[in-house]
């Protein structure tokens, strides 16, 4: 036990404390309350990529250290469905890298790319993560403020917000799309408009697309690495887990060009070194399932989504219908409530069901107060049970 008076976390850390996943997955435990919260499937992906990874177990493959970079078979595969879905092309060796999930990735390039004092744009509300990653490279973090547009039920980019906030200090754009929490796919215009921003004011892009494969109606995902000049300049990431059920594998990659994948696996070779060896012969498999598995994904996420969605609208809820991911954002302020921290702190006695405030994930957290995120990544039952429970109480 020490004797200094000095805190014994550092200042860049102090702010962030206990995530606000485990404060309402411990009240979902206390309560028995049906858990929305936290953005996991209660059920597993395909059989065939479960089989695949107990296959590469006792075959003993990926039971030592795999290579630093991901096993062959994985980076191939992954630049094999960056060309094959996007018509990027890019070299499995110099090119692609496996990391421990996306989250991983995140912090490994923010910690590559950035040095102390360099700014860092990033679309509110934002992952968690985010925020943290940042702040343990040593940037400084530059809210942009995605904000509600209730006619078109979604969040929208404001660009002319984000064009004012670059400065001489800007280092990196980190964009997240489809975004978590609202559920809003960046546009090819909106997209088109970032793009030229960043040639223009010479700025890096690490990208996080990890709902890629979720996205609904007439959305539609394009990479930013698509659009001209981007290429050499972005870092972007992608994960096995939303994509297949399989969140607890915690295999992410990253493809970029080579001395920016150079670059991020300089920082990575000290976080984790490698992980998940048996696991990433399984999603070296896993990427190359056939189109009929990413549509029927598809097609029962949108089904979810539309179950829970109604079910919130006839609670009294002002629901933001998701283009991608699988939460869905609501107003609290139709039910007469305007503070999104005590409405979920209550939720799980009130309702029997657990959320997450939105205003955690924002800088300005009087801009995420009255909105609560719910994730539709449950069985069928789940959904239709908490929509029952949240009908009855409001």
């Amino acid at each position: 036990m020490t004797s200094s008076a000095r805190p014994l976390l550092n200042r860049r850390l102090a702010e962030f404390g206990t995530t606000i996943f485990a404060e309402m997955s411990a009240l979902a435990l206390s309560t028995g309350a049906i858990n929305l919260g936290q953005g996991f499937p209660d059920t597993d992906g395909p059989e065939e990529v479960r089989e695949a990874a107990v296959r590469a177990l006792r075959d003993g493959r990926g039971n030592q250290y795999p290579p630093g970079p991901g096993i062959p078979e994985l980076r191939t595969a992954v630049a094999a469905h960056q060309q094959r879905r996007y018509g990027l092309s890019f070299d499995p060796d110099a090119e692609v890298l496996v990391t421990a999930g996306a989250t991983e990735a995140i912090a490994a390039s923010l910690l590559a790319l950035l040095e102390p004092g360099d700014e860092v744009i990033a679309f509110e509300p934002y992952y968690d993560s985010y925020a943290a990653c940042i702040a343990m490279a040593g940037g400084r973090r530059v809210p942009v403020t995605l904000r509600p547009d209730e006619g078109a039920g979604r969040f929208r980019l404001d660009l002319d917000e984000l064009r004012d906030a670059v400065t001489d200090r800007t280092r990196l754009l980190l964009i997240n799309t489809p975004h978590n929490p609202t559920g809003t796919v960046l546009t090819r215009a909106e997209l088109s408009a970032i793009a030229e921003l960043a040639v223009e004011r010479d700025l890096l892009v690490v990208t996080d697309e990890v709902y890629e494969h979720l996205v609904f109606d007439d959305a539609e995902h394009v990479p930013l690495a698509t659009f001209p000049g981007m290429r050499e300049r972005t870092v972007t990431i992608g994960s096995a887990g939303k994509t297949y059920s399989f969140t607890g594998w915690k295999v992410g990659w990253v493809t970029a060009a080579p001395e920016l994948v150079t670059a991020v696996r300089s920082a990575k070779q000290y976080l984790t070194y490698v992980s998940a060896g048996p696991f990433q012969y399984a999603v070296a498999e896993a990427l190359a399932l056939p189109e009929s598995y990413f549509s029927a994904f598809r097609d029962d996420m949108r089904a979810k989504r539309d179950l829970l969605s109604a079910g919130l609208e006839e609670a009294g809820f002002r629901v933001f219908r998701p283009s991608g991911t699988y939460f869905v954002t609501t107003d609290i302020r139709p039910l007469g409530e305007t503070d999104g921290f005590a409405f979920c702190r209550g939720l799980p006695e009130r309702a029997g069901v657990v959320a997450i405030p939105n205003a955690v994930f924002y800088d300005h957290r009087e801009e995420g107060a009255p909105f609560v995120r719910f994730a539709f990544c449950k069985r069928t039952e789940v959904l239709q049970e908490a929509a029952k429970r949240l009908g009855a109480a409001f």
